[in-house]
């Protein structure tokens, strides 16, 4: 099953204090928006064949990332309203600053810089019989840290400077990233109906209460998650393993 990341991943260790420091061979560098090619199998998109990467000339000042729950309140008798009722996570969205200019390093080309965003937000290619047309799948990436797989929903560019003849030496550019659940849902046997469990793959830091607080909203939720992927020792989860994680209600039935 593909990999689903929360928020931003970090290519690190922790020292006996726990700090993290960065893991051996990651170096600081500048920023890139790397691109990929959407990928079916078997009713699946995963990330596809690279396909280049858009450099930033300058690394982002700040990094705005997203992510919002949907409760439920339904009208009780008697009541204003009922309590909450989680019904699913909103993806991640992340929120980027890209400042390309010309008169600093006569290398970069804005017009091209800006045009290499504007292509993100239209199919990399046409469509095959019976698939819908997608846009390139894409990461942040930055150093040792990078983000969920996402798509690009937006991209705002605002021109500062240009030559005596109109060309564009300076822009400001905007861009919304929106997160792609690559996690295809498992057939259920049984019912032959669509499991809508995700999975995540455990990385240093994580935890079970972090990790159902961060899906759930609460952190109490770490026991009965851990009795549904039938953890043998929650505290001891290697990185790299892979969890399901099931909607709200289902964590309460027992596990068979």
């Amino acid at each position: 099953m593909a990999d689903r990341g929360i928020a931003l991943k970090a290519a690190s260790g922790k020292t006996k204090s726990g700090r993290i420091v960065p893991a051996a061979g990651v170096s600081p560098e500048h920023a890139q928006i790397e691109m990929f090619e959407p990928k079916h199998v078997d009713g699946k998109t995963q990330l596809g064949a690279p396909q280049g990467t858009i450099n930033f000339q300058f690394n982002p000042k700040e990094v705005t990332i997203s992510k919002s729950a949907k409760w439920e309140r339904k009208p009780v008798k008697g009541k204003k309203s009922g309590p909450p009722e989680y019904s699913g996570a909103e993806p991640c969205k992340l929120t980027l600053e890209l400042f390309f200019d010309s008169t600093m390093d006569d290398k970069v080309n804005v017009v091209n810089a800006v045009d290499d965003l504007f292509r993100c937000c239209v199919p990399c290619k046409e469509a095959v019989k019976g698939q819908k047309p997608m846009p390139f799948l894409v990461k942040f990436k930055w150093g040792g840290v990078t983000s969920f797989p996402a798509f690009v929903t937006q991209v705002q560019a605002k021109y500062t400077r240009f030559t005596t003849n109109g060309i564009p030496i300076r822009a400001v550019c905007t861009v919304n990233l929106e997160e792609l659940d690559i996690t295809a849902g498992n057939q259920n046997p049984t019912s032959g109906t669509m499991s809508a469990d995700r999975v995540h793959t455990m990385v240093t830091g994580d935890t079970l209460a972090l990790l159902a607080y961060q899906e759930y909203g609460d952190p109490a939720l770490w026991r009965p998650l851990a009795d549904y992927n039938r953890v043998d020792d929650p505290m001891r989860i290697a990185d790299g393993a892979r969890l399901l994680l099931p909607p709200a209600d289902a964590l309460l039935r027992p596990v068979g």
